[in-house]
């Protein structure tokens, strides 16, 4: 019974109940950590006045009340933890599944090796639908970079699109 009406007290209708099975327990920690740091008061609820404090400790001082309104309404209530969980997950819905993502890669992929070469997927993405800027192209190098052969991992970047970070081994 318990369980029950932490769910329904959480406040996010359908969407909570299923939230902690979204993530894996190791992202949930993760969220919780950035969870705490944000709660500078640590009432259990993010705040304008949380945010706040933590835009300013990151350097932004002039950020206007408008601003942090608009972030604080991005919810259907007070922040709690469930809701900012629910909050990315409901981010991360948009996605779709790796297998999906998977998929499209392995078009590019006829001989089933699980990368492609960095020339081409480079090609595409800076020629093809949005295309990506230099600098979106250095970042996706630095974040994946090519093996020595010029092959990408695309199995990789599959899955931190998806789960949000490598998978440590």
């Amino acid at each position: 019974m318990a369980p029950k009406k932490a769910k329904r007290r959480a406040g996010g209708g359908e969407g909570s109940s299923n939230v902690f099975s979204m993530f894996e327990q190791s992202q949930i920690q993760e969220y919780k950590e950035a969870f705490t740091i944000i709660d500078q008061n640590r009432d259990g609820i993010i705040s304008k006045d949380d945010l706040r404090d933590v835009l300013a400790s990151m350097g932004q001082l002039n950020v206007k009340n408008e601003e942090l309104e608009a972030m604080i309404k991005e919810a259907s209530g007070p922040i709690n933890f469930t809701v900012f969980l629910t909050m990315f997950g409901e981010k991360l819905k948009g996605a779709d599944p790796e297998d999906v993502i998977v998929s499209a890669f392995k078009v590019l992929d006829p001989e089933g090796t699980g990368s492609i070469k960095k020339e081409f997927l480079e090609e595409l993405l800076s020629t093809q639908c949005d295309r990506f800027s230099a600098e979106e192209m250095k970042n996706l190098w630095a974040a994946f970079p090519p093996d020595v052969a010029g092959n990408v991992d695309y199995k990789n970047i599959c899955y931190v699109i998806t789960h949000g970070e490598e998978k440590e081994e």
